[in-house]
């Protein structure tokens, strides 16, 4: 087969560049050459465009056809609008990464399937998502496009710390000061290494299945917010000083990190991926978080210039803890 990623540098599309390439798929990444953390496979033949330039696109890719169209960078259905323009007749599947976070929040019952309606009033970057599969759903109806919606929950790698803050949070661990925790850490999260979604995705590559279908990708392993913090702790050998603080609350202090803890994480969310697994049948989950989070403490202490403190973050961590101590 024979694919084209759009992106192939971030969390999830280089650990699908990787098993794409290791399953024998013939690979072009198409990009903007920029980003250097994530390496990508040297089997991979690589293409430099603006991907959201329609000239630059499809000087790129002119002459080219290809399997698999992969657009691991869209977040607006202006930008679908222009890959059904520009990849309509020039390939067998188009595969748009979506996300787990349109799902309806609070869900009304759990396990989330894909039949899971996708409703998120509070965070414009899933409404955009839900916006981008209503697109791709019409032009799936209308124009025969061959789509795969594909819909991650929160996945991880090394470089990658899936806690609320990030490596400021981490940063702020390491220093034995106090971390902020959303509500009082018993709400269900699931954590997903990026090397597991690999596996699931390129199993729905080339799959005539997953034709028109919606798929979500996640590890079976649902936990608290507090052992994921407590797991990192453990990891980095460190003493864990949380302060627990609703959601609601962190939302009044910051309008950039509100929505996305208010439309998302702060809701208990468990994946029943029998769909996934019916198209993919060799697919399994095999990274547990205790391995990952070792595996991403040993990548941040053996890097310690990147342990930067974003100074909003640190500021809203002492704002909020502040308020719930005084």
């Amino acid at each position: 087969m024979k694919a084209l990623f759009i992106g192939g540098s971030g969390v999830i599309s280089s650990a699908c560049s990787w098993e794409a390439v290791a399953q024998g798929i013939d690979l072009t990444l198409l990009n903007r050459g920029k980003s250097t953390q994530r390496p990508t496979p040297p089997q991979a033949h690589t293409l430099i465009a603006d991907a959201r330039d329609r000239t630059s696109l499809e000087n790129a890719i002119a002459g080219q056809t290809f399997d698999i169209v992969v657009d691991f960078i869209a977040y607006t259905p202006e930008q679908i609008d222009l890959d059904i323009e520009v990849f309509s007749g020039k390939t067998k599947q188009f595969i748009f990464i979506s996300s787990a976070s349109a799902y309806h929040k609070p869900v009304n019952h759990l396990p989330i399937t894909e039949s899971t309606p996708l409703y998120n009033p509070e965070w414009d970057y899933s409404r955009n998502k839900i916006a981008c599969e209503e697109r791709l759903l019409q032009a799936y109806r209308e124009q025969t496009f061959p789509i795969t919606i594909v819909r991650p929950s929160h996945t991880y790698d090394k470089t990658k710390l899936p806690i609320f803050g990030n490596i400021t949070t981490f940063s702020r661990m390491l220093a034995g000061k106090p971390i902020l925790v959303i509500g009082d850490g018993t709400s269900l999260w699931t954590l997903t290494h990026h090397k597991d979604f690999a596996k699931g995705f390129v199993g729905l590559m080339g799959n005539p299945k997953a034709i028109g279908e919606a798929i979500h990708i996640t590890s079976d392993e649902a936990m608290p917010w507090n052992y994921i913090y407590q797991t990192i702790a453990d990891a980095t050998q460190v003493e864990l000083h949380p302060v627990h603080a609703p959601s609601e609350l962190i939302a009044r202090f910051s309008t950039d990190y509100g929505p996305g803890l208010l439309g998302d994480k702060m809701h208990s969310v468990i994946f029943d991926n029998t769909k996934l697994k019916r198209l993919v049948p060799t697919y399994q989950a095999t990274i547990p978080f205790h391995q990952g989070a070792q595996e991403l403490v040993d990548y941040y202490l053996s890097h310690p210039e990147l342990l930067t403190i974003d100074p909003v973050l640190d500021q809203l961590h002492q704002d909020v803890i502040a308020y719930l101590t005084k």
